[in-house]
């Protein structure tokens, strides 16, 4: 296609995509549906991602009970992500087929199954073992529920609706670090069983009744949804056809197109920096902060570790808001990066100095500019995937991006044990480099262009 042939096509892009985001019928029509659908994926991704990292908490506990060793502790923090990113696409081609009402269902049930078999881990091979199966019963959640978004929201509104799916991360934390810190307490006090396996247990179970609930809460498409009238099904129809049409002509089609598109690995090479600082810092953060606050982990360093997710979850809520152009998505993402990348190498430096509160500020500030930029790094694949495309490119980005969250605890273990340092320093600047190259691959995207940019029209954004 010509630059002229282009800029035509752009220009009705515009003319058209203008007029249907401005459909009063489409704006009532995505209201409904975040209300009805945005509360129960942020609670079945509120239980994921505490079960995926509630480990932090039981780390030193279970290496007094059980004799896991740190390195063990770190192969198996890390190995939930090989059997998450083996089963990854597959699971996401099943929701295609299923429906998202019935997989993401399976999916928490069976994961929460695994999480609470957790309580009764006796050595240091089941509990690898056991990670490798809580990565691969949870694997599809997280690209299921950014490929259905992308099937119920235009492009102008999607990040807003995945800044409030991500908001599930600092609202797990938030919640869940003085819960999982309060339930060892309570286990210790008040039963017959160690505080950890009675956290394990509990918070396994909430993860098969949220699944159950989903089953009934969910739908499929907005075809589907009885909540909606008549002309406000045609809306939302129109509309995603219309992207879709566009995106169709633009990115790959069918799954081996996805499998060698360049800008799907691109941008896996941007999600995977971006996981590199996410679970270095999560799985780390309750032993962090109680090596800040000089306090053992417990219900104390549960409310101290809620503060970043605090902080993170308005950024996060409010940067998704306001993000609704390319040019701020691209700038926006660059700056957060950079600004990850500069807390963690604070929060390094605070704690081999025994500065406490610039710790935990230089933390909060790494939390909150990675939880921003989530949102907005997935606003682009979805900008061009459509279809299987979808279902394999997502799937691909996903479970090889978050590949981060097996090499950042293995590589944070294996630079401290290079480079001791009583703090652990060393290790926790390795992961600030990763934040860097992630600002630098976002940035390098304002030489990438895409036609449903074009859906980025200025005006009304529908649904406010």
């Amino acid at each position: 296609m010509s630059s002229s042939e282009f800029g035509e096509t752009t220009r009705a892009n515009v003319t058209v995509a203008q007029g249907l985001l401005n459909s009063p019928h489409l704006a009532s029509g995505i209201r409904k549906a975040t209300f009805r659908l945005m509360p129960m994926l942020i609670i079945l991704y509120f239980v994921a991602f505490l079960d995926r990292t509630n480990v932090g908490f039981a780390e030193a506990a279970m290496e007094v009970d059980r004799g896991i060793s740190a390195g063990a502790y770190a192969l198996g923090a890390g190995i939930f992500f090989i059997g998450y990113a083996l089963f990854e696409i597959p699971s996401n081609l099943l929701l295609d087929k299923f429906g998202a009402r019935f997989w993401l269902a399976r999916i928490a049930i069976t994961w929460g199954i695994v999480a609470s078999l957790f309580a009764f881990v006796n050595g240091e091979t089941m509990f690898i073992i056991l990670r490798f199966l809580l990565g691969v019963t949870e694997a599809g959640l997280f690209p299921g529920v950014i490929m259905f978004l992308a099937q119920w929201f235009p492009n102008k509104r999607r990040v807003q609706m995945f800044a409030l799916f991500y908001l599930a991360q600092p609202f797990s934390q938030m919640v869940g670090a003085p819960l999982s810190g309060g339930l060892i307490s309570f286990g210790e006090q008040f039963t017959p069983w160690a505080g950890w396996q009675v956290m394990f247990f509990v918070e396994g179970m909430m993860a098969v009744v949220a699944g159950i609930a989903a089953f009934f809460f969910l739908v499929d498409s907005p075809q589907k949804a009885k909540f909606l009238t008549d002309d406000e099904k045609f809306a939302l129809k129109s509309v995603m056809e219309h992207e879709d049409g566009i995106k169709e002509s633009d990115g790959p089609r069918g799954i081996g197109a996805a499998l060698i598109s360049w800008k799907v690995w691109y941008f896996t090479a941007i999600y995977f920096c971006l996981q590199i600082a996410v679970y270095g810092t999560t799985f780390y953060l309750p032993q962090q902060v109680a090596g800040l606050i000089g306090q053992d982990v417990g219900w104390q360093v549960g409310l101290v570790s809620a503060i970043p997710w605090a902080v993170g979850l308005f950024a996060c809520y409010y940067v998704g808001k306001f993000a609704t152009s390319v040019k701020r998505r691209r700038n926006w993402g660059t700056l957060f990066f950079f600004i990850t990348g500069i807390a963690i190498l604070v929060s390094a430096w605070a704690g081999a100095n025994g500065q406490s509160l610039l710790g935990i500020l230089a933390i909060t500030v790494a939390v909150a500019a990675f939880l921003s930029t989530g949102p907005i790094t997935w606003s682009f694949p979805t900008s061009f995937l459509t279809g299987a495309a979808a279902a394999t490119g997502i799937g691909l980005i996903n479970s090889l991006g978050n590949l981060g969250g097996f090499v950042a605890p293995i590589m944070r273990n294996s630079v401290n044990e290079t480079v001791p340092t009583d703090s652990g320093a060393w290790g926790v600047v390795s992961l600030g480099v990763f934040a860097f190259l992630g600002a630098v691959l976002m940035w390098a995207t304002r030489y990438f262009s895409a036609k449903a940019d074009a859906l980025l029209v200025e005006g009304a954004v529908p649904g406010h």
